[in-house]
């Protein structure tokens, strides 16, 4: 399955025009998050907040991960304090996987910002966490916290922001997004043979697990047939008809 390297900004000291700081909120954000991505079936890491940038790259190349995934906002600063807003997505000009992730989150924003011409997508190859990462990696800014109208936005809208980044996601993966519910438990219950646990919800995707009958099961979401389901240290996808919910 999926996993991604989730890395929310460390910069405490980023101060929003009303209050609270960029760390604080988006590691909000990535928390939102978090349901969103077991449900939907894509693994993550998160990077250590006591760490900086440098740390959070060094720990992302220290993995395998199929995405680094940076969480920002941006600021005008100087002349331009407090009246510029638009979320830009920076993406390497030198990865075309990168590029076209930077295009689905773009594409998936413009209907949920308040201003869609000012969702853009922007090359870089300046940003460490998009030039110096082993994986694919996109960096977004998402709205200026400077701004209060923008400042506004993203404190009234967490949960919409975080849905549409994990939308994003899984429209690059090619998997199913998965609403996010309570997490389960649950047993296999077949007559006595293995349960498969396959990469996507069809019987025609690969195998990543065998799974014995009476294993225990998390179960973090429901799909055409399907539980997205925790076995081990795997996450996959199995059919419901041989699982048996926890009441």
């Amino acid at each position: 399955m999926p996993k991604v390297f989730l890395s929310p900004s460390t910069q405490e000291w980023n101060k929003y025009a009303g209050k609270g700081n960029e760390e604080q909120w988006m590691n909000l954000l990535a928390d939102k998050m978090e349901p969103y991505l077991l449900s939907s079936g894509i693994e993550f890491t998160r990077n250590d907040p006591a760490r900086n940038v440098t740390g959070a790259i060094e720990d992302s190349n220290g993995g395998e991960y199929d995405v680094h995934l940076a969480l920002h906002t941006n600021a005008g600063g100087g002349q331009y304090a407090g009246m510029l807003r638009g979320i830009d997505i920076y993406y390497s000009p030198y990865s075309e996987w990168s590029r076209q992730l930077a295009i689905i989150i773009a594409n998936n924003f413009e209907p949920v910002y308040p201003i869609p011409s000012k969702v853009n997508t922007v090359p870089t190859t300046s940003l460490a966490e998009v030039t110096r990462t082993k994986t694919v990696a996109v960096l977004c800014e998402l709205g200026y916290h400077d701004n209060p109208e923008d400042e506004k936005w993203i404190k009234e809208n967490l949960d919409t922001i975080a849905r549409t980044m994990v939308i994003s996601l899984c429209d690059y993966f090619g998997i199913p997004f998965v609403e996010a519910g309570p997490v389960r438990t649950g047993i296999v219950a077949t007559d006595g043979s293995n349960l498969n646990l396959r990469s996507f919800p069809s019987l025609n995707a690969s195998i990543i697990a065998r799974m014995p009958n009476g294993s225990s099961l998390n179960v973090y979401g429901e799909v055409n047939g399907w539980y997205v389901v925790k076995f081990g240290d795997l996450i996959g996808y199995a059919s419901t008809d041989y699982i048996s919910l926890n009441r």
